[in-house]
């Protein structure tokens, strides 16, 4: 199964999601990748972001925010938004059928603010985990 994560800025919440996903989906063993994009992507991951989830022990090492294509969209099984009452003219939920999770932004907040939105991915996520298939042994 492929996620594609979505909010606006590809800063904060999309892109703590997408590590969750991919790292946890591998030390669980299951069949799921994450990707995360934003429809109007800021120029750096949240540094509020990184060090949330490095308290945590999920590096955030090589992520950057990159711009929402119709590939990305293609190849996803689910579309995830991060929570669309953020800036509704730029709401990714407006391009694509998707779940929105909701999720107030981190931009321009403390760690103290960030840890909570941090904790809501993280069980989110193992939410999802866990309706999703395992993988299956190689041939």
């Amino acid at each position: 199964m492929r996620v594609l994560y979505v909010c606006v800025h590809n800063a904060g919440r999309s892109q703590m999601a997408e590590a969750l996903t991919n790292a946890l989906a591998f030390r669980q063993g299951i069949d799921v990748t994450a990707e995360s994009a934003g429809t109007v992507p800021g120029t750096q991951v949240n540094p509020m972001a990184v060090a949330a989830m490095e308290e945590i022990g999920f590096s955030m090492d090589g992520h950057h925010p990159k711009p929402l294509t119709q590939a990305m969209v293609d190849r996803a099984d689910l579309v995830v938004t991060m929570g669309c009452g953020v800036d509704a003219e730029a709401c990714p939920a407006r391009i694509v059928i998707s779940e929105d999770w909701g999720l107030p932004d981190p931009a321009g907040q403390g760690l103290d603010a960030v840890r909570p939105i941090r904790d809501a991915i993280s069980r989110r996520v193992q939410q999802l985990l866990e309706r999703a298939p395992a993988k299956s042994a190689s041939p």
